[in-house]
């Protein structure tokens, strides 16, 4: 019999495809969420086949408001145990000038979409007294973000939400879990389109690596993990330096 059943958004590349796998490996069903159906169906078959579990493409728009809701009664057959909330991009440029219609649609897939699943899934880990969610934030999260400026605050949003959770639900048999990746090889960098930017041409960590600390830290009960210890050294200093500091390093480095 299965562990559970797992549910990852933005399952089809990067962090998400590892997170599900990672899930699938141990045991547990999968639903893999994100707008491809093509890939969906394509990993679902593959984890299936390798792990002996089941495994359901489940194909949604996170930027649309309905999505969670519709997401939510299409899986309340059976208890979700693993609520794995990884959707999410970037975008790049001034805010001045950027486009309002690209950055609503981000901050409904990175904040609302993120609490909405949340909103949904939480009470019910809630009264059976058992379930861990899993948050991906970034490194973003620690700093302001200049000419990503909304990004950045996205992800700070996805820390502070999810280490407040985290207290509150304390002695539920819940826990909540927030990862912060910082680069990585991954579909983002090009998505977003700051393949040039500096922060790609420094050091960037493995997604299997990445998504191995984040579960592992999950099914630990642990609040927060930063992936990788340069990572984990970089932000213990960002917290030591002047915000103007932090923002005018950031701004370099977005700015390529």
């Amino acid at each position: 019999m299965a562990q559970g059943t797992a549910l990852v958004t933005g399952a089809s590349a990067g962090l998400g495809t590892e997170l599900a796998k990672l899930c699938a490996a141990g045991g547990y069903d999968v639903v893999l969420v994100a707008r491809g159906a093509a890939r969906l169906a394509e990993l679902a078959a593959d984890l299936a086949r390798t792990y002996g579990i089941q495994a359901r493409p489940l194909v949604a728009d996170l930027a649309d408001p309905s999505a969670p809701p519709e997401i939510h009664a299409q899986v309340s057959s059976a208890p979700v145990d693993l609520l794995i909330n990884n959707a999410g991009f970037g975008l790049r440029g001034a805010f001045a000038e950027t486009d309002w219609a690209a950055e609503a649609r981000l901050l409904q897939v990175n904040v609302a979409a993120l609490a909405h699943l949340t909103k949904l899934f939480l009470p019910e880990m809630v009264r059976r007294r058992s379930g861990r969610i899993l948050n991906v934030a970034s490194t973003a999260a620690f700093v302001p973000g200049p000419f990503m400026a909304m990004y950045y605050a996205s992800k700070a949003f996805v820390l502070s939400f999810s280490e407040a959770l985290a207290n509150e639900v304390q002695g539920t048999g819940v826990t909540v879990t927030v990862l912060s990746p910082g680069p990585t090889r991954t579909e983002f960098f090009a998505a977003a389109g700051i393949t040039d930017s500096g922060l790609f041409r420094g050091p960037a960590m493995d997604a299997a690596e990445v998504a191995r600390q984040g579960y592992h830290a999950m099914m630990a009960g642990k609040t927060s993990v930063i992936a990788g210890a340069r990572n984990r050294w970089m932000m213990r200093g960002a917290r030591l330096i002047p915000r103007a500091w932090a923002a005018a390093q950031a701004r370099r480095l977005n700015l390529g």
